[in-house]
């Protein structure tokens, strides 16, 4: 006689969830954020230097990115897009999310979602569209590294450390081309292993499962079929990289060094698909860790890498988190005000 009594799914409490992701976020300040402005203090000096006009320039190219970031959301949106305010503040909320929690993209994405649907976003879309954003955005960024090792390498050499990301960026597009694969070319298959899976599964039900399924499929469908849809995310996730990368790279030569492009995209691609491990917020201490080195072994001093690094850090990490927690404010002032957000239909992208 078989035992059918459920098992119960082991469940960490969420008590030390917390002390976990407390004790590793002081680590990594500890070990590897703090060290870095202790030696930066060694060389502040050099801010007496710093060209002002760079530095607009610099602050320019990060907002350029987060525009970048806005239409690509509403891109992958489409038809339902949001306003661009109203997407903005989405973004900006989500970004101050993922820079305060450990493994933030989560309830970042859960606040998005929410939003969306209250701007009268369909939820199947918005679901889609934040997911596909999310992995895509992510494709892109290894295509970009991809590239910037191809010529680098030649010519600066190989480091270990390429091939981890670049290994991790292989499976990453694996499984996103395979999953489009099957569900676009194998939906029936898919079909009938979601099923299977889901008779086991007391919380799920087939018919629900299998109308997901068949929901994701043709939103997969839609955006493959409006190839310019699909052209403008692609652009748009390449250009929300490329402005956040040059203003790294703006720093570095604010702070008297030019670097050859090629070699901050190999640094900057190493030190995000790195990032990527969800170990602390927005990959602090990580990135800081991985770019301050990669940069000085491309010729930087070492004193002048560490107060660009630090400097595009400031812009990048920590500046967006008061400012994405008054857009969160605003929204949620927006929603008690008028119960629901008002929201209005966008033009194709691109247009």
């Amino acid at each position: 006689m078989s035992d059918t009594t459920p098992r119960k799914r082991f469940a960490m409490p969420r008590e030390i969830r917390i002390i976990l992701s407390v004790g590793l976020l002081v680590f990594v300040l500890e070990y590897l954020v703090v060290p870095q402005f202790a030696s930066a203090r060694q060389n502040l000096h050099l801010l007496a230097s710093l060209n002002p006009i760079l530095v607009g320039f610099a602050v320019l190219l990060e907002v350029a990115a987060i525009y970048s970031y806005v239409e690509l959301t509403r891109t992958v949106l489409f038809p339902h897009s949001p306003r661009r305010f109203d997407t903005l503040r989405v973004n900006l909320a989500g970004l101050a999310i993922g820079h305060v929690v450990p493994g933030g993209t989560a309830p970042a994405g859960a606040l998005s979602y929410r939003v969306f649907s209250e701007l009268g976003v369909p939820k199947e879309t918005s679901a889609f569209g934040l997911a596909t954003m999310g992995t895509g955005s992510a494709v892109v960024l290894n295509i970009m590294f991809w590239f910037a090792l191809v010529i680098s390498i030649p010519l600066r050499g190989f480091n270990p450390s390429y091939g981890f990301a670049a290994l991790a960026g292989v499976f990453l597009l694996l499984a996103f081309f395979g999953t489009l694969i099957l569900i676009t070319r194998g939906q029936r298959h898919a079909d009938n292993w979601l099923r299977a899976v889901a008779r086991h599964v007391p919380a799920l039900g087939e018919e629900r499962v299998s109308a997901l399924l068949e929901k994701v499929a043709g939103r997969i469908k839609v955006l493959i079929n409006n190839r310019r849809a699909l052209w403008w995310a692609f652009i748009w996730a390449a250009l929300n990289w490329l402005f956040d990368a040059a203003c790294l790279w703006v720093f570095v030569w604010a702070f008297g060094h030019v670097m050859s492009p090629i070699d901050l995209l190999v640094a900057y691609g190493l030190a995000n698909v790195l990032a990527a491990i969800p170990l602390t917020p927005g990959g602090l201490g990580v990135v800081e860790g991985v770019l301050i080195p990669t940069i000085v072994g491309f010729g930087v001093p070492h004193s002048q890498a560490i107060l660009a690094v630090l400097s595009y850090r400031l812009i990048n990490f920590w500046i967006p988190i008061p400012i994405g927690g008054a857009a969160y404010a605003s929204l949620q002032w927006r929603r008690g005000a008028t119960g629901r957000p008002s929201s209005e239909s966008a033009p194709e992208p691109g247009a």
